[in-house]
């Protein structure tokens, strides 16, 4: 099995330790200020990050919201850490109005999703239509919903996003706001034949609620915990909790690990907790809470099988 990193196609047995939601670049009309957006500051986080422990970093910043393709690769190579690229759409809120997301038909958001995973994704994510996709393709779908809510936009994208995941072997990342509307989601992607081991729910660890989790996960799709060190949310030792609760539920293989670092501020270098803050912080009381094992599989084993291409490896 192989993982599609920005470098190319990577065995999933090499992937490692992996961060399953993070962001090295990322604009939007709600980060105003706080956009990451500084090749040097990326690349120090990334190595920062690599010090700790960390050798793989799934990066969820879908079309639209500032992807850097050029900067990912140079990043990967120069500190040796493998990045998973996204490609999809994001919640409605994340474009400003008149964005070309926003108004294009099915047809184009198919194709450009198909096109970042299967040629390149394109460094001005089609401001300038004329420019050449770079080498690096995507290995992962990015979608998103509004708050208890899933707009028709939303839908739409939804809908595409299955297509394209469906045609290119890939899983579906969906954000859900503050947790809500997972259900529909994952009903919707099931409804447009998405195999449910190809759903990842980002986000569910914002209502720590070991029985609503379980119910979900009876489903058979994986959750991503990645609100962990943002006590403005919760303290850890509520996710502590929680994953305590659905490892001891048996369902242990269907949980990964990140951080969401989704503004500049979050960045080690700039003040925040930073990357290093998974492997440093949270992971030794992980161990204790639910040991080597179990911890080991919510870090390498569940990603490299959430994450893995389910189509022929691309030439």
């Amino acid at each position: 099995m192989h993982v599609m990193t920005v470098t190319g196609a990577l065995p999933t047995d090499e992937m490692g330790v992996t961060d399953a939601h993070d962001h090295l670049y990322l604009r939007s009309p709600l980060l105003a200020g706080d956009e990451i957006d500084d090749p040097d500051k990326v690349a120090g986080e990334v190595r920062d990050g690599a010090r700790s422990g960390i050798t793989t970093i799934v990066e969820l910043t879908p079309i639209g919201l500032g992807r850097r393709p050029d900067v990912l690769r140079r990043v990967s190579v120069e500190t040796g850490v493998h990045i998973v690229g996204a490609t999809g759409y994001h919640r409605d809120a994340h474009y400003p109005a008149g964005h070309w997301v926003l108004e294009a038909p099915d047809a184009q958001l198919l194709a450009r999703m198909i096109a970042d995973l299967q040629v390149g994704m394109h460094p001005t994510d089609w401001t300038d239509t004329i420019l050449p996709l770079d080498p690096a393709r995507a290995g992962v779908i990015k979608v998103g919903a509004s708050f208890g809510e899933i707009t028709i936009n939303e839908r739409r994208r939804l809908r595409c996003a299955a297509q394209a995941a469906i045609q290119a072997g890939v899983a579906i990342v969906a954000h859900t706001e503050a947790a809500t509307c997972a259900d529909e989601i994952a009903d919707q992607l099931q409804g447009d034949a998405v195999p449910v081991e190809r759903i990842i729910l980002a986000h569910m660890d914002r209502d720590p609620d070991p029985a609503r989790h379980l119910d979900l996960l009876a489903r058979g799709l994986f959750l991503v915990y990645d609100t962990i060190g943002r006590t403005k949310y919760h303290p850890d030792s509520v996710r502590l909790d929680l994953i305590e609760a659905v490892c001891a539920a048996g369902r242990s293989a269907q949980v990964l690990l990140g951080l969401d670092l989704g503004r500049a501020s979050y960045f080690h270098v700039d003040g925040g907790h930073g990357l290093r803050y998974l492997m440093d912080a949270f992971v030794p009381q992980l161990r204790e809470r639910v040991g080597d094992e179990l911890t080991q599989r919510m870090l390498v084993n569940n990603p490299a099988a959430a994450f893995a291409l389910r189509t022929a490896v691309p030439a």
